[in-house]
Order: C-alpha cells, then sequence, then structure tokens
C-alpha cells in the first residue's frame, strides 16, 4: 500500500549507518560549508552530510533552517508552521504488494473474521467524514492498498457487486460523495496510478500523493529486501507516477521512508530523483521525511529503528536539496515528542492531524493533540496555521492545478488572502458538478478568418514560463534529439530491398532511407512513387471539407502548440453549438461532405459536451459526415464522464461521431514524447484509443508529426507501431486506418522552439525522406499517404505527390492551429486550387469521402458552383 501524508513502516538488510563508509573530517568539513554558502550539493556530498551528527550535524541543521526561513518570508508566511486537519478513511486494507514492514495490510480471511467487508461501505466512509466535519476538520486522507482486485478474488468479486469496474472507480465515487454530502476535500492515496488514472481522480480530489519511499532498486529486486514481491514498489514505477502526476497538473505530495536498509548514497539519490520532478514539473507540493518504525508480526520487526538523529539529518539535506520553496513534513507521531529538533531541521509542516481517527498505518502512535503541537512549535518560535490537503501555493496557482469542479469547494474552505485554511469556515457539502458556462461563446470568435488578415496579437500566451514545465530542466532532456544523428549503412542495398518488396525492409535498412540525400534520395523516392502507382493508381485525391475548432481554451501544455490559450489571452475564444452547427450548414451549402472538429481541453466543458456537438451538427446538417474529436479529446471525455473509453466512444458514435482524427499522435514514442508535451496522453493511451474506435467501427487517420526534437529513428519505431496496429485490426475483419498524414513541424510561434529547445522543423530532405518511407513501411497495411498544403504549401505538396503521396487532405474552409503556429499558406484552398497542385505534380484528381469512397454528383456539383470555399457575404459566426 501507499501513504503519504501519513507514516509507513519499513524492512531491510541493515541501518544506512552500517553499509556507508564514514566521512573523512575534511569530507564533512567541505560539505558543511557549501551548505552554509548556498552552494549546490551533489549526490556525494549529501551523502556526506546525512552522516552529520554531534556539533556538525547542528551546523548543518541551522543552514538549513535559514534555506526554510528564507522560503517562507518569500511565500508570505514568515514564522508559520502548518498541519491539516484531517479524517484518515482506509477504504480498503487488501493490496497486491507483500511490503515486509507493513501491518496496515491484511487479507480477506482476516477482515470476514473480524466482521469488516473487503473495502469500507458508502456509509462506514461517510460516517468518519461526517464526524470530522462536525468537529472542523477538512481533509479526507483515502489511503488504500494497491490494485486489491489483481490480487484477491474476494475485491474483484465485491467491486462487481457494488458495480464498480476497478478500485479506482470506487475511489472516484466516494470522493464525489464526500465532496457533496460533507464539504470534505478529499485527499487520495491509492499507490501506483497510471496516466488514465490521473485523469480519471483530478476532478474529485484537490491533492493525491504516493511516498517514493526510496529509488534503491536492490531492495526491491533482490530476496529479503523490504519491497521485494511488491510490484508497485519498483522505483522506476513510482518515478513514473510523480512524472505523471506532474503532467497532469496534479498538487502531488511524495517522500521518503528513511531506514530500511538502504544506503546513504542510496538516500541522498532519492532525494536527487525528487528535486529532478519537482524542477521538471513545479508539482510536488510537499515532501515527507519519514523514519522506520519496527512492527510486530512482520517479516521486519527484528530490524532497529531510524534514529532521531538519523531522521534530523534527512530532513535538513532534504531542505538544501529542495531548496526554500519546498515544503517539508515530518509526522508528528513517530518522534516521540522531539518537535523542536525537527523544526529547527528545516521543516514547515506536521502533516495531517486528526481529532477523530487513528492513523491506521502506525495504529500504536496516536496523533498529537492541535493544542499540545501549537504551544511546542511556539516555544521554538513558531505560530501553527491550519492549511488545506491542497498547500496554498496551489490554491493561488488555479488553473490547470485545480478543477473548475473542485473550486467551489475549495474557495469554500480557504482563506482568499493567504491560501491556507479559513478556520472560522463551515464544512459542509456542496454539488460536483460542471461549471455553468458551458457552451458561450466568448473571445475572438473570428480568429478563423482574422488570424489571416490581422494575425495573433502575440506570440506566445502570458503564462509561457509556468504551463510547460520547466524549460531548463527540458533543454536537458531534450539535447540528445536536437541533431538527428547519422548512421552508416548500405543505402544501395537498402533500396534494391525496398524496390523488390518494402514490406521486407529491416529496420538497419529503412533507418539508412530515412537518412537517404541527394542521388539516393531521388531514388528512394522514385521507389516509393513506383509503389503509390501500384497500389492506389495515378488519381490524386482530396476532400471538401471545413474545420472546425470550437475553442482554442487549453492548459494541457503542449510545447509544440501555437493554438492552445489560457481563457484570459487576447486570442483565446470559444464557440457556441450554434455557431459550430452554422459553421457545419454554411460547409454543406459550398460541398463540403465532411468537418472535421477539434478543440482545445478547455476546464470549463463536460466530457459529454462532445456528445452535444457531434448532436448540433447533425441535427443540422444529417448527410454530414462528422470527423472529430482527437484521441485526447476522447480520454478527457471520458474521464470527466467517469466512463470507459469503450463506453464514451459507444456514446458518441449515436450522438453522430462517423470517425476520427488519428491526431495527439506527434511521435508515438514516450521519448521523444515527454518533451514535446507536458500532459497530452501517452502512447499506450493513444493506441487503447484508436483502436477501440476502430473495433467499434468507428475509423481514425493516422498522423506523424516531425522536426522538432526527434530523430529519424524516432520516426522508423512510430511507422512499425501504426503498422502493427493496422495489421492487427485487418486480420480481425476491421478495417482501421484510413490513411496516414503528415504533418511537418511548424516552428515559428511554437513554445519548444521560442525556449530554444527544437529545431526549426524538418528541412526539403526530410520531408521527401518521410513521405517516401511512409509510403513503404506502411504499405500494404495503410494504402493511403496524405500530404499537408496548410504546412508545405503548393510546391512542397507536389512535391511529395512525386514522392509517395496520393493524398492533398482538404478544402479546410478555416485553419487556425497552423496559421496560430506560423504557417505562411494560408487556411483555405478552394477546389480548384487543390487540382492545381495535382496538376503540377502531373497527376490526375478527383474528390474523395472521408472513407475514401466516391463522392455523390449532388456534392460534387455543388462543390464545383462554390469553388469549395466560403463566398464573402455569407455570414461566418451567428449566435
Amino acid at each position: 500500500m501507499t501513504s503519504s501524508a501519513q507514516p509507513p513502516q519499513a524492512e531491510g538488510p541493515g541501518p544506512a549507518s552500517q553499509q556507508s563508509a564514514a566521512p573523512t573530517a575534511n569530507s564533512m568539513r567541505r560539505a558543511l560549508k557549501r551548505a552554509r554558502d548556498g552552494v549546490a550539493l551533489d549526490v556525494a556530498e549529501a551523502a556526506v552530510l546525512l552522516q552529520a551528527r554531534g556539533d556538525d550535524l547542528d551546523d548543518l541543521t541551522a543552514s538549513a533552517a535559514r534555506v526554510r526561513d528564507a522560503g517562507l518570508d518569500a511565500a508570505g508566511r514568515p514564522g508559520i508552521i502548518t498541519y491539516s486537519k484531517s479524517v484518515f478513511i482506509p477504504l480498503t486494507r487488501l493490496c497486491r504488494d507483500k511490503c515486509h514492514y507493513c501491518t496496515f495490510v491484511t487479507v480477506p480471511g482476516k477482515l470476514r473474521r473480524a466482521g469488516h467487508g473487503m473495502f469500507m461501505s458508502p456509509d462506514e466512509v461517510l460516517d468518519i467524514a461526517r464526524k470530522g466535519a462536525g468537529l472542523g476538520c477538512k481533509e479526507a486522507l483515502i489511503t488504500l492498498g494497491d490494485k486489491p482486485e489483481d490480487r484477491w478474488p474476494e475485491a474483484r468479486e465485491w467491486l462487481d457487486a457494488h458495480g464498480y469496474d476497478d478500485t479506482i472507480a470506487y475511489v472516484r465515487a466516494m470522493s464525489i460523495r464526500i465532496l457533496e454530502e460533507t464539504g470534505l476535500l478529499p485527499h487520495l492515496n491509492p499507490g501506483v496510478l497510471s496516466w488514465t488514472d490521473f485523469q480519471r481522480l483530478k476532478p474529485v480530489a484537490p491533492s493525491m500523493g504516493m511516498m517514493l519511499e526510496t529509488t534503491a532498486t536492490r531492495l526491491w529486486s533482490e530476496p529479503g529486501g523490504p519491497h521485494y514481491g511488491s510490484p508497485d514498489k519498483e522505483p522506476a514505477v513510482r518515478l513514473r507516477v510523480l512524472e505523471d502526476a506532474g503532467r497532469s497538473s496534479v498538487p502531488f505530495t511524495s517522500g521518503l521512508l528513511i531506514g530500511i536498509g538502504e544506503t546513504y548514497e542510496e538516500r541522498a539519490d532519492s532525494l536527487f530523483a525528487l528535486r529532478r520532478v519537482s524542477r521538471s514539473y513545479h508539482g510536488i507540493q510537499e515532501l515527507i521525511i519519514q523514519n522506520f518504525r519496527a512492527k510486530p508480526d512482520t517479516a521486519m520487526r527484528g530490524m532497529p529503528d531510524a534514529e532521531l538523529d538519523d531522521l534530523v539529518a534527512t530532513v535538513a539535506v532534504a531542505r538544501h536539496i529542495m531548496g526554500p520553496a519546498a515544503c517539508l513534513q515530518a509526522p508528528p507521531n513517530l518522534v516521540a515528542g522531539e518537535y523542536g529538533r525537527l523544526i529547527g531541521a528545516g521543516i514547515d509542516d506536521w502533516g495531517g492531524v486528526s481529532p477523530v481517527t487513528i492513523d491506521h498505518v502506525n495504529p500504536e502512535r496516536p496523533w498529537p493533540q492541535i493544542d499540545e503541537l501549537a504551544d511546542r512549535s511556539r516555544e521554538v518560535g513558531f505560530s501553527l496555521r491550519e492549511r488545506l490537503c491542497i498547500y496554498p501555493e496551489f490554491v493561488q496557482r488555479g488553473e490547470p492545478w485545480l478543477d473548475p469542479r473542485l473550486l467551489p469547494h475549495v474557495r469554500a474552505l480557504a482563506d482568499p488572502e493567504t491560501g491556507l485554511a479559513d478556520e472560522s469556515a463551515e464544512v459542509r457539502g456542496l454539488p460536483w458538478q460542471e461549471p455553468d458556462e458551458g457552451f458561450t461563446a466568448s473571445g475572438r470568435t473570428d480568429l478563423h478568418h482574422t488570424i489571416d488578415t490581422e494575425g495573433r496579437t502575440g506570440d506566445r500566451r502570458e503564462d509561457f514560463d509556468s504551463v510547460y514545465g520547466d524549460w531548463g530542466a527540458l533543454r536537458e532532456a531534450a539535447a540528445p534529439g536536437m541533431v538527428p544523428s547519422r548512421i552508416d549503412a548500405d543505402v544501395r542495398q537498402a533500396l534494391t530491398v525496398a524496390a523488390d518488396d518494402p514490406t521486407k525492409l529491416t529496420d538497419a535498412e529503412a533507418l539508412a532511407l530515412l537518412h537517404a540525400d541527394g542521388e539516393a534520395l531521388d531514388a528512394l523516392c522514385r521507389v516509393a512513387d513506383d509503389v503509390r502507382k501500384s497500389v492506389v493508381g495515378n488519381d490524386v485525391t482530396y476532400i471538401v471539407t471545413r474545420n472546425i475548432n470550437f475553442t482554442n481554451v487549453c492548459y494541457t501544455g503542449c510545447r509544440f502548440c501555437a493554438f492552445a490559450q489560457r481563457r484570459t489571452d487576447a486570442d483565446a475564444y470559444t464557440l457556441s453549438l450554434s455557431q459550430v452547427a452554422d459553421r457545419a450548414e454554411q460547409a454543406w451549402d459550398v460541398g463540403a461532405v465532411e468537418v472535421c472538429m477539434q478543440g482545445g481541453i478547455h476546464p470549463d466543458l463536460p466530457g459529454t459536451a462532445y456528445f452535444d456537438i457531434a448532436r448540433a451538427v447533425k441535427e443540422r446538417v444529417p448527410g454530414m459526415h462528422v470527423h472529430a474529436f482527437s484521441p485526447m479529446e476522447v480520454v478527457n471525455g471520458a474521464t470527466r464522464t467517469g466512463m470507459s473509453i469503450r463506453e464514451w466512444l459507444t456514446e458518441a458514435k449515436a450522438a453522430g461521431l462517423d470517425s476520427i482524427p488519428g491526431t495527439a499522435a506527434e511521435i508515438l514514442d514516450d521519448e521523444v514524447r515527454w518533451i514535446l508535451t507536458k500532459g497530452k496522453l501517452p502512447t499506450a493511451t493513444w493506441i487503447e484509443v484508436v483502436t477501440t474506435a476502430h473495433e467499434l467501427g468507428i475509423r481514425s487517420s493516422s498522423t506523424m508529426m516531425y522536426g522538432h526534437v526527434d530523430q529519424p529513428r524516432h520516426w522508423l519505431g512510430h511507422f512499425r507501431t501504426l503498422a502493427r496496429i493496422q495489421q492487427a485490426a485487418l486480420s480481425n475483419n476491421v478495417a482501421g486506418f484510413t490513411e496516414f498524414v503528415t504533418l511537418p513541424f511548424i516552428h515559428t510561434n511554437a513554445p519548444v522552439y521560442l525556449a530554444g529547445i527544437a529545431r526549426p522543423g524538418p528541412t526539403a530532405r526530410d520531408n521527401r525522406a518521410v513521405t517516401a518511407m511512409a509510403r513503404l513501411l506502411l504499405h500494404p497495411h495503410i494504402p493511403n499517404i496524405q500530404t499537408s498544403w496548410v504546412k508545405l504549401g503548393t510546391e512542397g505538396a507536389a512535391e511529395m505527390l512525386r514522392s509517395g503521396a496520393n493524398d492533398l487532405g482538404g478544402t479546410l474552409m478555416e485553419e487556425t492551429i497552423s496559421r496560430m503556429a506560423g504557417s505562411s499558406y494560408g487556411s483555405y484552398k478552394s477546389v480548384k486550387d487543390l487540382i492545381a497542385v495535382a496538376d503540377a505534380a502531373g497527376r490526375p484528381s478527383r474528390p474523395r469521402t472521408t472513407l475514401y469512397g466516391e463522392v455523390p454528383q449532388e456534392r460534387v456539383r455543388a462543390a464545383h458552383a462554390s469553388d469549395g470555399h466560403l463566398p464573402e457575404l455569407l455570414p461566418v459566426v451567428g449566435d
């Protein structure tokens, strides 16, 4: 199980002091001086300082306290130490892990004999929460074991019997009831979470947590280690959770469990790992330093407790490593009243303290009385103040760290000046619901055409320095991809294989061709064009379509995206449903067969908004094909509604969704993906969305955005992934992808370029090589390869038609995403324009439907009559 704002227990081969060589006097003096002088420490120096004792420890804690005090002064709360008045709700004590120090976790038989269910019932949960509310508590700390249904059939049976798909669904449901019926704010500790789990839980909890505990992999991997046999305690897994929390803008609590057998070097490494995550995402709201206490009836019952000096030194070193802005906590019930020493070492928080419930993780150690805590803090010059489970900095940051559905609950309990708790606030239930605004037209709704005449207001959004994470940390991560590496391979042999049978290209041969240049590149494009001709013929296809981007308000933090805006930015806008329907009707009148609808992840739009959009178009124009909602939007809709991806897509299809764009793919490699975007869905989730859509008969396109921080090896991996998905679909008689679309990176206004991290888009060589290799590596599974005129222009698109592409995409009629990024090729093409591009490539052209079928003659005549674009006198926006 995991715990975040409360103490765990532990095990290990022996105390750290028994496993690390004692530092020399010179190394200790040098490290102490660097700490006093405020010089950044390295891992070796931190390991030395962790062993400070006596006068050296006094020196270390004094400098740590000064760092802490500087941070409190900067935060506007000098001399304040905080705590959270909470109740502890052990939702289930079942767990799939087997930590050797834990007494919290039990087994189904013991629960039955004690007369307990596998999970606490809703009545039991709400009874505790109501008692807490009655005594002025404001936090409901929900702690439980990791994924108990994966180990215990009894847990799975309980969830099934009560109508929950998994434990996370029950956590979400109880969090909503606590908010609505008691007013307490849930702080969730459900253990290891996936990126999707964070999206499911963020709307119902202001904060979450999970102890890192340690980065010492051997304590997990070696028999006899405290975490051996516990899949959720693998350090790499837990670090991924911390990163996903940051990507999801979830205020997150983490920390260390010391004295479980780690060396001082391993403990220092753990602190630096936490600092790296905190620096990258600015999302770790507090760090708990927790000392191991041996428990009877556990495998580690004979292990000595972590000593107080060890705890004090670790707190002080953590303060130096994490810096003045960090919030550091040590559980007061585990230190035998030595409160002054912990304050002197640099803590600024006591964690959750409950007047109602025991500490279920350390039941033998009762919480101190709040009055006693206040008195003991006052003795060393600190005033005790109550905070909420979400720290004041995050209360004041607001979006994207706090979901709009939680704002009323947090505001009801927070002091608006400080972000701390309003101790006089009435704790009462409030409705948990979507914001009232919904689809209200606002902002620059004419951006779709004024982007061409007036341009954008500025080259970046106002929160440029915060919404994307830490640019410095990102530069370090992106450095390997800044200049694509070259390889030494036999290009001629690879060309021979490609011409004979492209399906037999090895990865090494494919990579050689992706690097081809000069005459070799010309030969590659000829081979690709020959394959194109044999598969789809000479016709260049295009579609009469209209893009409708219904909002550009978004806080996901995609670093390549110049389209997304804060709701208060000058270029931000949201369309009403009637405006969306008006634009679809206008498109139908000029011959369109499709509308392509995508938007930002607007925090105020409910998960059902997408159904409303599809329904509005179908009601106004029943014959229009609705090609809408990227995989990111699908996940957003599903998690906001509490539905599974399959359930949500089924509902969307019933509302009128016909197919989905395969955008949000960027590069299907998380190494690149987490540089390009802070909070977008990971590769595995993108694959889950498109494959589920295909199984439901909802076809999709596929895409790749390239030319930023990627390398040709990433392009190869992307192509192989798409081919595998399509092969699997076709083997199951599922149609799958309609086409592959090349999306060259537009750099001009892209944040990741403005920050000096990305390349200035792909070269002409890159474009030709990617197009040609898409034709070869996706053959014969995806027969249609589309080039993007809006990103490449007329001449560039014609060149791609000579390099293996067969499709020009659509008329678009309005295009704001690439234009906001700085594309200079306009926001629409007429039918004649698209025919001219095909002519330039020396090829005939014809219109198509979304699914590459024949266009009805009535639609063809309408498109030719209007030339496929909107007359200037036709109203563009209606109320």
